[in-house]
């Protein structure tokens, strides 16, 4: 659960300002609990049945054809957008890695570090499947729980900066109202579990009287607390200690002590190498079922060797040409982790369930359906906005 995505909150902080940012994170925080847990008691609600994907559950909701097409494109694009942001994070990481432990040596251009990070995956795409995912999930979630603690307690160890400003960082009203927007967006993106919620769900056995449901539940409430323990140190300490300067990926603001900002980075690299192929083995799965019933290519070694790396090599060229971490996350985290996360599970729910016009759960429902929808909506402009912004500075493939 816990993304790269909160490197980032300390600079959604920087754009939300004190008291809207505190309340958003907060109201994601419950809103996406809610949609979460909703997800779990979905996944066993017809009797005898379990929905294992979330198209699935899409199905039994809007129906066999639209189900397919309001979920599948949706979470197709989720992972994608996820591979794209986790090239850059990992060549940026590598490279601020490579800058604090070797301060004299010559620079080198971002782009060759984003070919290093997926010259990783070209190798580990081949993998036929996941067996050993739980290996990989452990160090993930090893690595994203403490450099979010190394982020915030290096922090509080830099301290308060000199001439600390907490305005919001854009002196235009446009800018500011982008800004804010955008930073919907890093906030939305950083909360991304549902995507991959009723797959684990699948693996736990269940039976009438021991429901998965269960102990699933106790697990999202533990992961929970361990996202609040990671997402809002970084962002209150990390937006406390360097206010509207702090840099998008918070890591690259911090410099010293030296060997434990280097390891952090590290640490992220490694947690994106693994999370980059969890968020790729699905879209390989439907590249290469796509390719073999639609096509007619006959499957083996070779298929899933073109077609695996002609993936990696098109989410690390869109990487390397757009290598804007900030408004990436502002773009995607709106336009797709908004539905997925906020309110797709909520329409399911009163499709399914269809609870009593005015009931508590019909309202709670309809309002987590109007504020993703209005995230859907305004997110990606600020993010869209923060790109083009972005590209107007930046040398293409420096």
């Amino acid at each position: 659960m816990v993304g790269a995505g909160v490197l980032s909150l300390p600079y959604a902080m920087s754009e939300l300002g004190w008291g809207p940012g505190i309340a958003i994170l907060i109201l994601s925080w419950i809103i996406t609990l809610y949609t979460l847990w909703q997800m779990v008691e979905m996944h066993e609600m017809v009797p005898g049945k379990r929905f294992d994907r979330y198209h699935e559950l899409g199905q039994e909701a809007f129906g066999e054809k639209l189900g397919l097409w309001i979920v599948v494109p949706q979470q197709l694009v989720v992972e994608v957008s996820v591979n794209i942001v986790y090239m850059v994070t990992g060549g940026q990481s590598l490279k601020k890695f490579h800058d604090l432990v070797c301060p004299d040596c010559k620079h080198i251009k971002q782009t060759y570090f984003i070919m290093i990070f997926a010259s990783v995956q070209f190798v580990l795409s081949q993998l036929p499947n996941f067996n050993s995912i739980s290996g990989v999930s452990l160090a993930a979630a090893v690595m994203s729980f403490s450099y979010s603690t190394i982020a915030w307690s290096a922090s509080v160890e830099k301290g308060k900066q000199e001439n600390v400003e907490y305005g919001y960082p854009s002196s235009s009203t446009a800018g500011t109202v982008f800004g804010f927007l955008s930073a919907l967006g890093d906030v939305a993106f950083a909360y991304a579990g549902h995507n991959v919620v009723l797959e684990i769900q699948a693996t736990i056995p269940s039976t009438p009287e021991k429901p998965s449901k269960k102990p699933m539940w106790k697990g999202v409430v533990v992961a929970y607390i361990i996202v609040a323990l990671c997402y809002f140190p970084v962002a209150l300490i990390g937006y406390w200690a360097f206010g509207n300067s702090v840099q998008d990926n918070i890591l690259l603001s911090l410099e010293k002590p030296t060997w434990l900002i280097a390891m952090a980075n590290m640490m992220v690299v490694v947690h994106v190498i693994g999370s980059y192929q969890i968020y790729a083995m699905p879209v390989f799965d439907m590249l290469e079922t796509m390719l073999v019933k639609r096509l007619y290519f006959s499957p083996g070694l070779m298929l899933r060797l073109i077609a695996r790396s002609v993936y990696v090599a098109l989410t690390m060229f869109i990487a390397i040409t757009f290598p804007f971490f900030s408004g990436l996350l502002g773009f995607f985290g709106g336009l797709v982790f908004a539905p997925t996360t906020y309110f797709l599970p909520c329409v399911m729910w009163l499709a399914i369930y269809k609870p009593k016009v005015g009931s508590l759960s019909w309202f709670t429902n309809w309002v987590c359906i109007i504020l993703g929808f209005l995230l859907m909506i305004l997110a990606p402009i600020g993010g869209l906005r923060q790109i083009i912004l972005d590209a107007k500075t930046y040398k293409f493939y420096s």
